[in-house]
């Protein structure tokens, strides 16, 4: 015989009717008197992340506040590509400057070759003597000589005549035709004032053997040399950076 059984306890299977099996009960066992039923809370499901987007993280508890956390990436997502930048011109290859060098150096060389060619750039400009020749002699204040029987290849290229203190002085510049510079000087100013402003303190050399009176050989400044006439009312100087020879033919032409 069983022993009984309270009243408030549920039998843990019923009995079924003939040739059924057994029915296990489902019903939850109630609570103790006394004590509050558990409650189960209800759990939604969470939401689904947009495809193509990474899922939130929430971040570890022992992850400093305000510290970035890094997600894991997504399947399928790709990374960017870099930004594309415009060529530089640090960047440019060697050719590339060829080239521009070239395009800048063409119509340069076709300005340079028809200046030479069309507008003798390479002659250099030269002067007519005659009026500061006349001057000088209108002024009347020393003989003026002028050279004659040059050849076409001495080119005048200054030509000037101008009153200073203590006299008068005519210059004439002359390209020699070695390429060569010369100046014929004509001046009444004392010769202890002129020579030294004209040939930068140059020393006398000896004399020089050339028609028309007593010729000195003077150094001038840098690499010039000098050939001086000293004559009472004027005094003449040949003076350049050509030749003893070319200056020498100057000198000799003066009439």
């Amino acid at each position: 015989m069983e022993p009984a059984q309270p009243a408030d306890r549920v039998p843990t299977a019923a009995t079924p009717p003939d040739g059924q099996p057994p029915v296990r009960s489902t019903a939850a066992p109630s609570p103790e008197a006394g004590e509050p039923a558990l409650v189960e809370p209800a759990t939604a499901p969470a939401p689904r992340a947009d495809a193509g987007e990474p899922a939130l993280v929430e971040p570890d508890d022992g992850a400093a506040p305000g510290a970035s956390v890094e997600h894991p990436a997504v399947a399928g997502d790709q990374p960017a590509p870099p930004p594309r930048r415009d060529k530089s011109r640090s960047e440019r290859s060697p050719r590339d400057m060829a080239l521009s060098l070239l395009v800048l150096l063409v119509p340069i060389a076709l300005l340079l070759a028809f200046y030479r060619g069309f507008l003798g750039g390479d002659e250099p400009a030269t002067v007519d003597p005659a009026p500061a020749v006349e001057e000088a002699r209108a002024a009347n204040a020393f003989p003026v000589s002028t050279p004659a029987g040059l050849t076409s290849d001495w080119r005048t290229v200054s030509a000037r005549y101008q009153t200073e203190p203590g006299g008068a002085t005519l210059r004439i510049g002359y390209l020699t035709p070695e390429g060569r510079g010369a100046q014929l000087v004509e001046s009444n100013v004392p010769a202890e004032k002129l020579l030294p402003a004209e040939l930068s303190g140059g020393q006398p050399q000896g004399t020089a053997d050339l028609p028309g009176g007593r010729w000195q050989r003077y150094t001038a400044r840098g690499n010039e040399q000098a050939l001086v006439l000293l004559e009472p009312t004027r005094t003449v100087i040949v003076v350049g950076d050509a030749g003893d020879i070319e200056l020498r033919q100057l000198a000799a032409a003066l009439r």
